[in-house]
C-alpha cells in the first residue's frame, strides 16, 4: 500500500519564531520548527521541554478522591489489615502492580498482589479475585488499571467486608463504582490537569501522595520510574506533560540502573550495552512482558519485576522470553488465518472495517493479530475467539476513528467492554455476533472517509544531507523520549541519487543497504531500507528519488555513525 506524504509547510510567523528560537538557544533552525509544531515558542519553553523537572510533577491531592485513598491506606497500614494488590494481565497492569507492591513493601508485610488468569477469569477485577482476597483475610484491595466500571464486582466485595481503592485511565462510564476511592484522571468531574496517564502512572501518583502525606523520601519512588516508563511506551499513552517527565526519568533509570527483573529482560533482548530508548520497550521489552500474561499467567511478570536476586531474574527473564517465541509463533499462524478470512471477503474493496472470528483462536495473541490486520489494510479491525460461554475480542483502529465509541454504540448486543480511541476489548454471547458485526461494519461505512484507508506519512521537514551531521544528531535527541504527540521526526530529502555503492543485502536480499548523495552533498550518507528491494532497479539505474526517513545512531565496533532509516521510497519522474 502506498503511503500519502503529508508536509504543511511553516508558516511565515512559525518560520520567524523558529529563527528567533535558533539564535537564542543556539541549536539548529529545523529542530526550532519542530518545537514550534508543539506549540513550544519561547526559549523557557524549549528549556522546559528539553529538561523535564521532577518538580513539574502535579500535586497528586488534586485528582478526585486521592485524599480518600491516601486516608485509607493509612489506616489499613495503622490498623496492620491485610492489603491487596491488584491488576490487570498486560504490561500496564502488571508494572502498575509491581510499582505499587514494591513501594509498599518496606511498611507492611501483610501485602500480597494477584493477576487474574486471562482465560480463566478475563479482563479486570474478577469475582474469582475477591473470593482469594476473602479466603486469605484481605481487608482492602486497590486495582490498578482495571475496576473503573466494576460496578457489580465492587458491590460484591462490599458484602464481603472487603473495601477497594480504584487507580484505572480507562473511559469511565456515567455512574462509578462504589469504591472508597476511584483515581481516574478521564472522570467528568476531574479537574485534574493531565488526563492521558497510564495505569501504571495513576499508580505512581497515588503512592506519590501516600509518600508526601507521610513524609516518605521522593527519592524512595523516584527509584521506581522504571517501571512507569515502560508502561508509558507500551500502553502508547502520549509522551507529553506528565508521561514525558516520567519517561525521561524513567529511561535515565532504566539505562543506569534497572531493577533486575528490568535487567533480566534487557540482557535476553540482547539490549545489554546498548542506550535504550521507548522504542526498544516498544518493541522488545514490552513484549516479552506481555507474553507471561498472553500464553501462561501475567502473575509470573509480577514475579520477575519483583525478583531480589540476579538468578531468579535471570531464569524468569529466560522463561519469559521462551513465552515470547511461542507466541510470535502463535502470532503468525492466527494472521495467517485471519488473512485467508478476509482474501475470501467479496466485497473487501467495499468494506471500511474488518471483522473475523474463530472459535479456535488462542486469547492471548488476538490483540497483536487486530493491530496487524489495521496495519496491513489500513482499517478498522475486530478479532474474535471463543472462550469459556462468550465470544471475546480485540479491536484496533486507524487515525481519525474512535473505535471504543463505536464500540460503545453497540453495547446493548455486549457483555463487556473497555479501552480507548485507537484500541479496546469486548466481550458478547454468540447469538449477538451476527448483528454485533454488522452493525459495527455499518457504524464504519458511515463514519470512515476513503482518505483515513489511505496510510499516511506526516514529514516534519525538508532536509539537505548537509544539514545531517553530529550536532543535529545531539540537538534531535534532546527531543525525545518519543512516542504518541511526539513522535520521532520524519524528514524528507528530494531528488536524491545512488552514490553507485547501494546494494541488496538480507537472506532473500529484501533490504536495501543505501550510500546516496544529494545536489549538494559530494560524500555519501548511508541509510537502510528494509522490505523495499521493489525500488531497487530504480536506484540503480541512478535515476532521482525521493525519500522519508528518520535520522539514527548506528553503533558498529564500537564505532557510530549516523544512518537514515528509510520509510518509503517514491521515484522522482520530475
Amino acid at each position: 500500500m502506498t503511503n500519502k506524504w503529508n508536509f504543511q509547510k511553516p508558516t511565515e510567523e512559525e518560520n520567524r519564531i523558529s529563527k528567533e528560537l535558533a539564535d537564542k538557544l543556539a541549536i539548529s533552525p529545523v529542530i526550532c520548527q519542530l518545537l514550534v509544531k508543539r506549540g513550544i515558542t519561547t526559549e523557557e519553553e524549549a528549556n522546559k521541554f528539553f529538561k523535564p523537572s521532577l518538580n513539574d510533577l502535579h500535586d497528586p491531592f488534586l485528582m478526585p478522591d486521592m485524599d480518600k485513598a491516601v486516608k485509607r491506606l493509612n489506616k489499613a497500614l495503622g490498623e496492620r489489615e491485610k492489603i491487596l494488590v491488584y491488576g490487570d494481565y498486560d504490561v500496564d497492569g502488571t508494572t502498575a502492580v509491581s510499582l505499587v507492591y514494591k513501594f509498599l513493601r518496606p511498611y507492611t508485610t501483610l501485602l500480597d498482589y494477584y493477576i487474574p488468569d486471562r482465560y480463566d477469569e478475563g479482563y479486570g477485577i474478577s469475582y474469582k479475585g475477591i473470593d482469594y482476597a476473602a479466603d486469605t483475610d484481605v481487608k482492602l484491595i486497590i486495582s490498578l488499571d482495571c475496576g473503573i466500571k466494576a460496578i457489580e464486582k465492587i458491590e460484591y466485595a462490599k458484602k464481603k467486608g472487603i473495601d477497594f481503592i480504584i487507580c484505572d485511565h480507562h473511559m469511565p462510564d456515567d455512574t462509578l463504582p462504589d469504591a472508597v476511592a476511584v483515581l481516574d484522571a478521564k472522570r467528568v468531574d476531574s479537574n485534574y490537569p493531565y488526563e492521558h496517564l497510564s495505569g501504571c502512572g495513576v499508580g505512581f501518583k497515588f503512592m506519590q501522595a501516600f509518600a508526601k502525606s507521610n513524609n516518605f523520601p521522593f527519592a524512595d519512588l523516584e527509584k521506581l520510574l522504571d517501571l512507569c516508563a515502560v508502561s508509558i511506551a507500551s500502553d502508547i499513552v502520549p509522551i507529553t506533560g506528565e508521561n514525558r517527565i516520567m519517561a525521561y526519568y524513567g529511561l535515565k533509570q532504566i539505562n543506569s540502573n534497572p531493577s533486575l527483573g528490568l535487567k533480566g529482560i534487557i540482557d535476553v533482548c540482547g539490549l545489554t550495552g546498548k542506550e535504550i530508548t521507548m522504542s526498544d520497550i516498544v518493541f522488545k521489552i514490552g513484549p516479552r512482558i506481555n507474553a507471561s500474561g498472553r500464553m501462561m499467567n501475567g502473575k509470573e511478570a509480577v514475579d520477575l519485576l519483583l525478583a531480589k536476586d540476579s538468578e531468579s531474574a535471570r531464569e524468569k527473564s529466560e522463561n519469559i522470553n521462551q513465552y515470547n517465541d511461542e507466541r510470535r509463533e502463535l502470532d503468525k499462524k492466527i494472521t495467517d488465518e485471519a488473512n485467508a478470512i478476509i482474501d475470501d471477503f467479496q466485497d473487501m474493496a467495499d468494506r471500511k472495517a474488518i471483522v473475523v472470528f474463530n472459535p479456535a483462536w488462542h486469547k492471548g495473541v488476538i490483540g497483536i493479530v487486530a493491530s496487524r490486520l489495521t496495519e496491513k489494510y489500513y482499517r478498522p479491525a475486530v478479532v474474535l475467539t471463543k472462550s469459556s460461554e462468550l465470544i471475546t475480542g480485540s479491536a484496533r483502529s486507524v487515525s481519525g476513528f474512535d473505535i471504543y465509541k463505536a464500540i460503545e454504540s453497540c453495547r446493548d448486543l455486549l457483555e463487556n467492554f473497555g479501552g480507548h480511541t485507537y484500541a479496546a476489548g469486548l466481550s458478547l454471547k454468540e447469538e449477538n455476533l451476527e448483528a454485533f458485526t454488522n452493525r459495527f461494519l455499518q457504524l464504519a461505512a458511515d463514519e470512515i472517509v476513503p482518505e483515513q484507508m489511505v496510510p499516511q506519512l506526516d514529514v516534519d521537514a525538508i532536509l539537505d544531507f548537509k544539514d545531517i551531521n553530529a550536532k543535529f544528531m545531539h540537538d534531535l535527541k534532546k527531543m525525545s523520549p518519543f512516542g504518541p504527540d511526539n513522535q520521532k521526526p520524519v524528514f524528507c530529502s528530494r531528488r536524491v541519487k545512488d552514490y553507485g555503492t547501494s546494494k541488496l543485502v538480507g537472506k532473500d536480499l529484501e533490504h536495501i543497504k543505501l550510500e546516496l548523495i544529494d545536489a549538494n552533498s559530494n560524500s555519501p550518507i548511508h541509510g537502510i531500507a528494509f522490505g523495499m528491494h521493489k525500488h531497487s532497479k530504480h536506484i540503480k539505474g541512478m535515476k532521482p528519488f525521493n525519500i522519508c526517513y528518520t535520522v539514527e545512531e548506528n553503533t558498529y565496533n564500537g564505532n557510530t555513525s549516523l544512518q537514515l532509516m528509510i520509510k518509503d521510497i517514491k521515484p522522482d519522474d520530475i
